[in-house]
C-alpha cells in the first residue's frame, strides 16, 4: 500500500483526536483563500449535459486573457492541479529531474511513480514551485536553462507582476495554474497547463474527454471574467497576511516567509504548538523535516478571535 503523503487539510481526523464539530474548527492548515469567489447562478446545462467544445472554450479564453498567456503557447484544464503534476511525467521525455527541495511533495512523487530518476542536476528537467510552498521562494527567468521545466505557479495569483507565464512560450516547458486557492474553491477541482503545445497535446490525451466538469467551467469561466474581484482579494490578503504575521510574531514566533495565502514561522516546537492550537480547534500545518516550522494560512473575517484567544 502506498504510504499517504503528508499535506494540509483532514479536519475528520483531528476531530477523531481533539474532538468538536467541523463548524467548531478553524482550518489553517493549508494555503486557501477563506473568502471565497462568489457562487454565481449555475445553468442547468451545466449539471446535465456533457461538457461542450463551446465551454471549455470559453473558459480558456478568458483564461489566456487574465494570465495574459502567449499566443504561442497551448493551455488545458483538468480536475485540478493535482491531476495534472500526476500525469506530466507520463508526457515528458524521460531522464533525471530536478526538484528543489523542500517544496510540495506531489511532483517528486509523481516522477518517482513514472521511474524517473529523482537528483539534483538540473540538465535535463527543472521543477519549480513559484512561489514556494511552503517558504515562499520567488524563483528567476534565468534559472529556467534546461530543455523541461515545469513551473508551478498555484499560489503566483497573489503576485501575478512574479508570474513567468511568458516563458510558457518555450518548447519544454508548461506552467501550471491553479484555480481553488486564489479563489477559494478549493473543492471544485480546476487547474490549467499552460505551454509547449507538443506536451500539452500528449497531456490532452492522456487526461481524455471531459477532464472538467460543467460546472467547473461555468464557475470558473465567471470568475476569471472579473479582475475587479482578483485585485481587491489581493489586496484584502496582503493586509490579512500582515496582521497574521504580527500576531505571530507578538506571541514568539519568527517570521520565515510564506505568500499572503499561508505564512511560515520558526517556533521551538513545532508540533507542541501544533497541539495546543487544536486543543482550541485550530489546525495548523508542521512539516516533518523540520520540526520548528509551522505553516498557517489566513482566518476568515469571523473567525480572528478564536486565533487570538489561542495564541
Amino acid at each position: 500500500m502506498t504510504q499517504a503523503r503528508d499535506h494540509g487539510g483532514g479536519i475528520d481526523a483531528a476531530i477523531a483526536r481533539f474532538g468538536g464539530t467541523r463548524g467548531d474548527w478553524l482550518d489553517l492548515s493549508t494555503g486557501i483563500n477563506p473568502m471565497p469567489y462568489p457562487m454565481p447562478a449555475m445553468p442547468p446545462h451545466a449539471w446535465k449535459a456533457l461538457p461542450d467544445k463551446g465551454a471549455f472554450a470559453r473558459l480558456y479564453a478568458l483564461a489566456r486573457r487574465f494570465w495574459n498567456v502567449p499566443d504561442d503557447a497551448a493551455i488545458i484544464g483538468a480536475t485540478g492541479a493535482s491531476a495534472i503534476i500526476a500525469a506530466l511525467p507520463h508526457v515528458i521525455p524521460q531522464g533525471e529531474v530536478c526538484i528543489p527541495g523542500p517544496t510540495y511533495n506531489e511532483h517528486g512523487a509523481a516522477f518517482g511513480a513514472a521511474n524517473w530518476c529523482l537528483g539534483q542536476d538540473p540538465s535535463h528537467m527543472l521543477v519549480a514551485v513559484h512561489p514556494n510552498n511552503p517558504d515562499g521562494r520567488i524563483w528567476q527567468e534565468a534559472e529556467f536553462i534546461t530543455p523541461y521545466a515545469i513551473i508551478d505557479e498555484s499560489f503566483c495569483d497573489i503576485a501575478p507582476g512574479q508570474s513567468l507565464i511568458h516563458l510558457a512560450a518555450r518548447p519544454g516547458t508548461v506552467v501550471l495554474k491553479s484555480f481553488g486557492k486564489f479563489w477559494g474553491l478549493a473543492g471544485l477541482r480546476l487547474g490549467f497547463a499552460i505551454g509547449d503545445p507538443a506536451i500539452i497535446a500528449r497531456l490532452s490525451d492522456l487526461l481524455g474527454p471531459w477532464q472538467v466538469s460543467g460546472p467547473a467551467l461555468s464557475i470558473g469561466a465567471e470568475a476569471l471574467a472579473d479582475p475587479q474581484w482578483a485585485d481587491e482579494t489581493r489586496a484584502r490578503l496582503a493586509q490579512d497576511a500582515a496582521r497574521l504575521d504580527s500576531l505571530l510574531s507578538t506571541s514568539g514566533a519568527e517570521v520565515l516567509g510564506g505568500t499572503s495565502l499561508f505564512r511560515l514561522y520558526q517556533v521551538k516546537d513545532a508540533a507542541a504548538a501544533h497541539d495546543h492550537l487544536a486543543g482550541h480547534h485550530i489546525l495548523s500545518r508542521t512539516f516533518p523535516y523540520a520540526p520548528d516550522w509551522l505553516r498557517l494560512g489566513l482566518p476568515a473575517p469571523d473567525r480572528w478571535a478564536q486565533l487570538e484567544r489561542a495564541l
